[in-house]
């Protein structure tokens, strides 16, 4: 089957464009929060392990730390276990542990890293447990009453914050040119396992890898304007008047907060990228226009 000349002078455009960005992320770690559309859609998971399977083929070392909250809410459901949630958190019992482990460790880790393989990659799972990578504490919510002297301290059971990262295995994996596929959970030092919020799992990570750049996939276009369009850039003092005039709220004050925290502890760049996009990855890594918001120092 043959092609135009124009559409194969367009592909090798696209090819030779993308040169500068590959030289300039060349033997630089990219860490990746996987989660959203992309982990649902068929095209899309298909998309993102081609995606994640050529950046480590030109040289650049990707680290996939992934979600999976829709998963473990179907399981629930499946077996008859309600679900509450407390200010966004799911109310983690042991029992709720026991299936959060079972999805994201489990089925869910093993999904992605089969699917990677099966595109010629060398992927291999972890959760925080494996190498002592990540080491949990568990994270109790407060909620301000004004009748009480002091705020009331909710426990929400086995949903944990980090509290250190052993980079440890994920350095040898690299080396081995193996991609990590991490899931988020983590245990502390009494050996108690806990869910971690997996875009704060990813920032931590790429903090402690030293790494390049952070992403964020998200089923938005990445942070909006006013006008519903999307702000392609941002500084930090930008992003504190948007914070401040309530242009950046709700799921997205998270995630932007996330990244400043990378930022600030000397990743180079964090993007919010658009999950929803085919190849969204190669898209914001290797091109000029990008499919996110950037956010640098």
């Amino acid at each position: 089957m043959s092609i135009s000349k124009q559409a194969a002078t367009n592909v090798a455009k696209v090819l030779t464009e993308s040169l500068p960005y590959i030289q300039s992320f060349h033997g630089k770690t990219v860490v990746i929060k996987y989660g959203g559309n992309a982990m649902v859609d068929d095209n899309l998971k298909q998309s993102f392990a081609r995606d994640v399977v050529l950046l480590k083929l030109v040289g650049i070392d990707p680290v996939v730390v992934h979600g999976g909250g829709p998963q473990i809410s179907q399981l629930l459901e499946r077996i008859g276990k309600k679900t509450e949630f407390i200010q966004g958190m799911r109310v983690t019992d042991r029992e709720t542990m026991d299936v959060v482990e079972m999805v994201l460790g489990g089925s869910v880790n093993k999904e992605i890293v089969n699917l990677i393989n099966s595109l010629g990659g060398k992927a291999v799972g972890l959760s925080g447990k494996d190498g002592g990578l990540i080491r949990a504490k568990q994270m109790k919510l407060q909620k301000d009453d004004p009748t009480l002297k002091q705020p009331e301290i909710i426990d929400i059971g086995h949903v944990g914050e980090v509290e250190s990262i052993d980079p440890s295995i994920v350095a040898v994996l690299d080396e081995q040119d193996f991609i990590p596929v991490i899931a988020p959970i983590g245990v502390d030092r009494e050996g108690n396992t806990y869910n971690i919020n997996a875009d704060t799992v990813a920032g931590k990570l790429a903090i402690t890898l030293d790494a390049e750049r952070l992403m964020l996939l998200t089923n938005t276009p990445g942070v909006l304007d006013k006008e519903g369009e999307v702000i392609t850039g941002l500084r930090e003092r930008e992003i504190t008047e948007l914070i401040r005039n309530g242009t950046i709220a709700g799921g997205m004050l998270p995630k932007v907060q996330c990244a400043l925290d990378a930022i600030r502890s000397g990743v180079r760049a964090a993007t919010i990228v658009d999950g929803r996009v085919e190849h969204s990855v190669l898209l914001e890594l290797l091109t000029v226009e990008g499919v996110g918001t950037q956010i640098k120092r």
